[in-house]
């Protein structure tokens, strides 16, 4: 018989189905392995994982300080560690004259360009101005092509900058073997805002002052230099932090003579941005972390601010130390991320929280994205670069420059204008020019896109082991913004679009192209897209599947939970994300709903009040007469539903239209009169206001209307509980857009994973290379899906409807009517037995009261009115309790 565990640190008296679920995941996490735990929306989700998986971590901790599990940890015995990174010694010989070479030696240093200063002075001698060397690469030997590696650097590759300053790699380990290798937590999910709530819940436990946490965000949410934050772009701030560190200011801190005329210099760098010139002030920073209670993201910015340190790199600090690490999805399920945080998972536990897109959010992660401007920009900076060092550079960086060179006109070939086509095999219609036109997209496998543009025969992976040892990206990004800036008289302008972004686009294309040629496709788009706001061409490639990629997590810790609201189907996700691990060995636990049965009121509402059927499919939305007729039910709503309202549209263009329309019409006047109508805007900025207002709106009693979208700010991620929202409407059934030739490429994919020959898709496009973005022909292709393309197309639907309407109900005396606006919701019983029918891929809790058929609109109306009828009632009498 399963023991049923006691979990004291829960702060209230539990539900059983929270009892079940933190039971359920205490022995997941001591059988380990990857499990799957589902608890709807507003069940008090977050407060059970924290109080179960800290109390296993507790546990574990315990019995291992006991004696009962012993662990060895290897300690790392380089002597040179000890010496202080920022003494080095320069020699100059005699012979050499004022401005002969110079020799560096003891070139360790955790500044990646620091290497490369000429820190060397003789007597009489004054520093003169930064001149074009800084940007001479080293001396490149490149092996022989047996080799795996690419080659070798005269100096030691230069180390990613990973502390405050060069003084404390010393404490970089200055945590105890146990902190760094004894059990952690990790603890992800998808956007800083979900994190800092899951902090508020921690705090009503005692284990926020039992135990270390740390919480990890981005630097545009950490950093506190002003001159830094106002650059605003998360690309541009993460570069300037870098070149802030990367440029020092060196000073002489001793001097000593070791004959004639020769002498060491030694110097102490200090790093340009001021919140990091402190080095003890970070350390002092982890230690005030530690002792306050869970700090949240906001937190450290506070504490950051009032001791004038990087609250950025002072939380990296923390992360060894720490038994809960609490992080973004990106900072964790990206290998380079984790590396680059110093991140291990071994013996830990990852808890990925919000899972529910888990598989589409790591593959996005992945895709690499090259733009015509952007492929420019480096062709130009390259032959500039060569230009000016040709004659100084080795016959090693000559060669891999001129690779360099080679694969940007490659790639820049396929974006040309239709002129230059007919030159270029990309896998479009050459025989049939009329079906090659100048807006369309092709998709092609890795292996086609490399031999059409005969670009087959370069090594990518000793090419990139170039780029990362010899730092050329820098050196020639960076010679390129020099001569920019001579140039440009403004210097914000050319920041707009960085060449370091550029070249890092080009860096992470060529990773791409080194997966495996069924991994993901290559789009070659020469439209501007809409969606993106990309103007021109691009070049990108779309990962297809994440069972590598999450194999890496998997494999190193020793439990991964993926927990949501809405989990199913979960045989999907184990085929897309862990497809090795069958069926029988995938842990899954699923638990009810807190509300009871009667605080929710689902309807399928299949008719409007005039009698006109609601279809809100591609082709019939747009009409005059289906907005005008959702225009008339919404008239009708805001006299029966008390409080506030939400709406949600498949699309901002679609909200567009629809409220223009009744704008027009003279809908919208009678709406306000009875309610405040708000839209979620587009910027994402703007949100928090536009809530505020809504808010008070209702709260002044006279209500208010949200015309949210679905996938946008609204619909996840932000509680409507109460008055809030009293009721979801859910305006038709939001598929993604088949136009999308990224989503076809998915549903291609996965449409064919079951054949033999994985590479070779199972389901064409219109002629399986060329795609002109026509949503027909988008409906062409899922139509030839037989089940697995097609069901996922669905699944992708329904998810984002149940995380929509799980936004009104979020705790047990809460209550709200949900009303599915489409006569597809509804249907006749026969037909929704079919699996695919949109209703049996809602919760159950919700599906289990969902009222399918009404005879029509007036039996909506009088359901609604009958509910919150009964519900005012309710509260009046708990009220007058009390």
């Amino acid at each position: 018989m399963t023991e049923i565990r006691e979990f004291p640190a829960f702060p209230y008296k539990p539900y059983s189905i929270q009892i079940d679920f933190m039971n359920a995941l205490y022995q997941f996490l001591d059988k380990g392995g990857v499990s799957m735990l589902e608890s709807p929306t507003g069940t008090g989700k977050s407060l059970s994982i924290i109080c179960s998986a800290l109390q296993w971590l507790t546990d574990r901790k315990e019995k291992r300080n006991s004696g009962l599990t012993e662990e060895s940890h290897k300690v790392d015995g380089n002597d040179d560690e000890d010496e202080p990174d920022w003494m080095r010694n320069f020699t100059l010989n005699e012979a050499d004259g004022a401005n002969g070479d110079k020799s560096i030696k003891n070139t360790k240093s955790p500044f990646s360009l620091r290497k490369h200063a000429k820190e060397v002075f003789t007597e009489g001698e004054k520093a003169d101005e930064l001149n074009d060397q800084e940007f001479l690469l080293d001396e490149y030997e490149s092996q022989d092509e047996s080799s795996p590696g690419g080659g070798n650097s005269k100096r030691k590759p230069a180390r990613g900058f990973d502390s405050s300053s060069s003084e404390d790699e010393e404490d970089e380990n200055d945590c105890s073997d146990d902190e760094q290798g004894g059990f952690k937590v990790f603890f992800c999910s998808r956007t800083h805002s979900q994190l800092s709530q899951f902090v508020k819940e921690l705090r009503k436990t005692v284990f926020a002052k039992k135990l270390k946490v740390v919480c990890l965000g981005s630097r545009k949410n950490l950093c506190i230099n002003e001159d830094v934050l106002k650059l605003g772009n998360v690309t541009r701030i993460n570069e300037r932090c870098l070149d802030l560190q990367k440029k020092k200011i060196s000073q002489v801190s001793k001097k000593k003579n070791l004959g004639a005329n020769v002498r060491i210099v030694r110097t102490k760098a200090s790093c340009r941005c001021p919140m990091l010139r402190k080095h003890k002030l970070q350390r002092e920073f982890k230690a005030e972390s530690f002792q306050q209670e869970a700090m949240d993201i906001e937190d450290l910015v506070q504490l950051g601010r009032e001791m004038r340190t990087c609250p950025y790199y002072g939380s990296r600090r923390m992360a060894p130390a720490a038994d809960l690490v609490i992080l973004p999805y990106q900072s964790l399920l990206s290998k380079s991320s984790r590396e680059s945080l110093g991140l291990s998972l071994k013996n830990s536990v990852v808890i990925i929280d919000e899972a529910h897109n888990l598989a589409d959010t790591l593959l996005s992660m992945h895709d690499a994205k090259l733009t015509v401007s952007q492929l420019e920009d480096i062709h130009c900076s390259i032959e500039s670069y060569l230009g000016r060092f040709q004659n100084l550079l080795g016959a090693g960086n000559r060669r891999y420059i001129q690779i360099m060179l080679i694969l940007t006109r490659a790639f820049l070939k396929p974006l040309a204008s239709d002129r230059n086509l007919s030159s270029v095999n990309v896998g479009l219609d050459t025989e049939n020019p009329s079906k090659s036109k100048p807006c369309g997209a092709c998709s092609m496998a890795i292996y086609d896109f490399l031999f059409s543009l005969n670009i087959d025969n370069i090594n990518l992976v000793k090419l990139l082991a170039y780029i990362k040892e010899s730092n050329i990206i820098h050196k020639v990004s960076g010679y390129g913004e020099r001569v920019a800036a001579m140039l440009q008289k403004d210097p914000v302008a050319h920041e707009e679009m960085s060449k370091l972004t550029s070249f890092r686009a080009f860096s992470d294309m060529l990773v791409a192209l080194t997966n495996n040629n069924g991994d993901g496709r290559i789009i070659i788009s020469r439209t501007s897209s809409s969606t993106s706001g990309q103007h021109g061409g691009y070049i990108k490639y779309v990962m297809l599947t994440g069972a590598k990629l999450f194999s890496e997590v998997v494999d190193e810790a020793h439990a991964v939970i993926l927990a949501g609201g809405t989990l199913q189907p979960i045989e999907e996700t184990r085929e897309r994300l862990f497809p090795w691990l069958p069926s029988n060995q995938l842990q899954f636990f699923s638990c009810s709903h807190i509300v009871p049965p009667e605080s929710i009121m689902p309807i399928a509402v299949s008719h409007g009040p005039s009698g006109q059927s609601f279809d809100f499919s591609h082709s019939s939305r747009s009409s005059i007469g289906m907005i005008q007729e959702l225009g008339l039910l919404m008239s009708n709503l805001v006299a029966v539903v008390p409080e506030g309202i939400i709406v949600f549209f498949s699309s901002f263009e679609y909200e567009t239209q629809v409220h223009t329309a009744w704008s027009n019409s003279g809908i919208l006047r009678r709406i306000v009169k009875k309610k405040r109508v708000f839209r979620e805007p587009r910027k994402n900025t703007e949100v928090e206001a536009v809530l505020r207002d809504y808010k008070e709106a209702i709260e002044s009693e006279r209500g208010a209307i949200m015309l949210a979208v679905v996938g946008g700010k609204v619909s996840e991620g932000i509680n409507f509980s109460d008055s809030m929202c009293r009721c979801v409407v859910m305006v038709g059934l939001p598929y993604p857009s088949p136009s999308d030739i990224e989503l076809l490429e998915r549903i291609k994919h996965i449409e064919g994973r079951a054949d033999s020959d994985s590479i070779k898709p199972s389901v064409t496009l219109v002629d399986d290379s060329y795609y002109s973005g026509d949503v027909q022909a988008g409906f062409g292709v899922l139509k030839s899906c037989k089940r697995r393309g097609k069901e996922y197309y669905e699944n992708l639907c329904m998810k984002a409807v149940n995380q929509s309407i799980g936004r009104a109900i979020r705790h047990e005396k809460d209550y709200a009517s949900i009303l599915l606006v489409d006569a597809r919701y509804s249907n006749d019983p026969s037909k929704r037995t079919s699996h695919s029918h949109p209703s049996n891929k809602l919760p159950k809790w919700i599906k289990d009261r969902l009222i399918y058929s009404t005879k029509g609109y007036g039996d909506v109306h009088r359901l609604l009115h009958q509910f919150f009828k009964h519900k005012n009632v309710e509260n009046s009498s708990e009220t007058n309790q009390h």
